[in-house]
């Protein structure tokens, strides 16, 4: 039978971000999006996941979503068949970014949001190119739909997170580590890092994307995932 593939979005996201896959895949599986919104702790959003999760299930998260979802597989190991992890990041959040994002939560909450998002992408946050504009676009929209709470919340459950590298190392399932080439949030060298860490993982590097090559490199991220899905 095959298993559900349950999709975790990243900071600020809805759905859309994985809709190229969603689409593609779902003649063939069960899907199911899960927020990541409800809680400013990972663990707690890691169970909230799980709640609402089948008993076993693949799982592929992107950027915050990969966070949450190497807590998942830490704290349920035997429900998880497969694990993807997208343009994310294994290592607690240091003390200087923890305290940028001080400034940014206090403008959120002031009303600015939108002036947030737009200064937290401004650095080379997807690849250059003609998609650029409309993927930008999209995460502003996604970001202003969840709105400043959300913002505030995710914030807090980054700024505590745990390192993950001893979960790394301790995956046994079909693993794929995938990132944009011109991701500079969480760049190619950290993934290189997990893929080592990893038991087996693949590493792949999507051309032409960002951070978020689910959207700006549809077809060729949906590609890898099929493989991921598909191995044994």
């Amino acid at each position: 039978m095959t298993e559900q593939l349950v999709l975790l979005p990243g900071m600020m996201c809805d759905a859309r971000l994985w809709w190229p896959q969603m689409v593609a895949f779902s003649g063939t599986r069960a899907l199911q999006f899960a927020p990541i919104t409800g809680a400013e702790h990972i663990s707690t959003i890691a169970g909230q996941v799980l709640e609402g999760a089948p008993d076993r299930f693949a799982l592929a998260g992107l950027s915050m979503g990969g966070i949450v979802a190497m807590e998942v597989y830490r704290r349920a190991p035997e429900r998880v068949t497969r694990i993807a992890l997208l343009d994310t990041n294994p290592l607690a959040e240091t003390p200087e970014v923890a305290a940028g994002r001080e400034p940014q939560i206090v403008a959120a909450k002031a009303g600015r949001l939108a002036e947030v998002m737009r200064d937290q992408m401004k650095p080379n946050y997807l690849a250059p190119g003609p998609a650029r504009a409309e993927v930008l676009d999209m995460v502003m929209e996604m970001a202003e739909g969840l709105g400043p709470d959300v913002f505030v919340r995710q914030s807090r459950a980054l700024q505590r997170r745990s390192d993950q590298q001893a979960v790394l190392r301790r995956i046994s399932v079909p693993a794929l580590v995938l990132c944009g080439e011109h991701d500079t949030l969480c760049p190619v060298r950290r993934h290189e890092f997990m893929a080592e860490l990893i038991p087996g993982a693949e590493l792949r590097v999507m051309e032409d994307a960002g951070h978020l090559p689910t959207l700006e490199q549809p077809g060729a991220t949906t590609e890898a995932l099929q493989e991921w899905l598909e191995a044994t």
